[in-house]
């Protein structure tokens, strides 16, 4: 068996943490460091007994290590994870990959130059719901794609929002939790060529939005539609009716409901409905389930960042995947602020 990579981790707050647990339990990396400034990561370190640095720049002075788990802030990802690869350094990077379209430009062309692997970190693209759904309807289980309903319908706490910016613009359901979406339908269905948006914050009345419905229009042709928001109490989400996260109480509910020409399938029930014969609305319709495997995702992910340290298997989401992304929900916020349609092609174009 091949000697364990070391991987650093920069960026030691939660979601960091939960790549640390994952990197503790891998039969195929080990942590080689903490890089994050703060009082609280150097004393993490030292319990652990893991050597610590303040920065990228600290920790590469005085060691080389296989790749690099970034889990900092967002506007931080992408400097931090070009002084990466500049230093031949493997990346996995948090989702958002960037703060922006244009600062994931920069990302994409220094990867493009080193030849150094960028992961996104979109991990439910790990999960194998996810992936069973995506090879149902890529391999034509349903026939062809004819629409798309999605549903992101949660109650967050009211103490979330003690903390400032969850208050404001870009701290709503539309930036923070859609974009988990976003990918998991791109992903499964498709690109997305162009959206349509509403938000309305009448709820709550903060400034930042807490309801959004959106319309998209896939390359395949298929419609779209999602609705969202973090004000109600429903089992509707990927959230509370996956069971992925176990911090969330799994109930029975649907959050993806996938429309064919030949069949349909829910998600994450991964209920598959088709005609036997003859198809027609007086026709019973037959139901079948998809059988899977459990698989814990960002433990999947860690395994799968350390083969494609190794070169035996290629990211499942690129620089340029993840951009693109990221440019559908940027085009969701622009689509809100206009009033109208707005095409995405710029970052697709770029990534090609």
């Amino acid at each position: 068996m091949s000697a364990k990579l070391k991987i650093a981790l920069v960026g030691a707050g939660l979601i960091g943490r939960a790549h640390l647990e994952r990197l503790d339990a891998s039969q195929d990396c080990d942590c080689a460091a903490i890089c994050d400034p703060t009082d609280a990561a150097r004393a993490l370190a030292a319990e652990r007994g893991t050597p610590w640095f303040a920065s990228i720049s600290d920790m590469l002075a005085a060691m080389t290590p296989d790749g690099a788990i970034i889990a900092t802030p967002n506007a931080m990802h992408v400097p931090g994870a070009i002084e990466c690869l500049e230093a031949g350094v493997p990346v996995l990077i948090e989702k958002p990959l960037a703060e922006s379209v244009a600062a994931a430009q920069l990302l994409i062309a220094v990867q493009a130059r080193t030849g150094i692997p960028v992961l996104g970190g979109h991990h439910r693209r790990h999960n194998p719901i996810v992936k069973a759904a995506r090879k149902l309807v890529q391999e034509g289980g349903i026939g062809r794609l004819v629409a798309v309903n999605s549903l992101f319908l949660i109650r967050k706490p009211d103490d979330y929002f003690d903390v400032a910016w969850r208050r404001e613009p870009g701290g709503g359901p539309v930036l923070i939790n859609l974009i988990h979406d976003i990918d998991n339908l791109r992903f499964i269905c498709g690109e997305i060529d162009s959206v349509q948006a509403m938000t309305s914050n009448a709820t709550r009345g903060f400034a930042v939005e807490d309801t959004a419905a959106l319309i998209f229009r896939f390359t395949n042709g298929a419609l779209g539609t999602a609705t969202v928001s973090d004000v109600t109490p429903t089992p509707w989400s990927w959230e509370l009716s996956s069971g992925e996260n176990k911090a969330y109480p799994q109930r029975d509910g649907l959050c993806y409901l996938i429309a064919g020409s030949e069949g349909s399938l829910s998600i994450p029930s991964l209920e598959r409905w088709h005609y036997e014969g003859r198809q027609g609305w007086w026709e019973p319709l037959l139901r079948e389930s998809v059988a899977i495997a459990p698989l814990e995702p960002l433990a999947e992910q860690i395994r799968h960042f350390c083969a494609v340290i190794r070169g035996t298997e290629t990211p499942i989401t690129d620089a340029a995947d993840a951009a693109r992304t990221l440019a559908v929900i940027e085009a969701v916020a622009e689509a809100a602020r206009k009033g109208g349609p707005v095409t995405i092609g710029q970052t697709k174009a770029k990534a090609a």
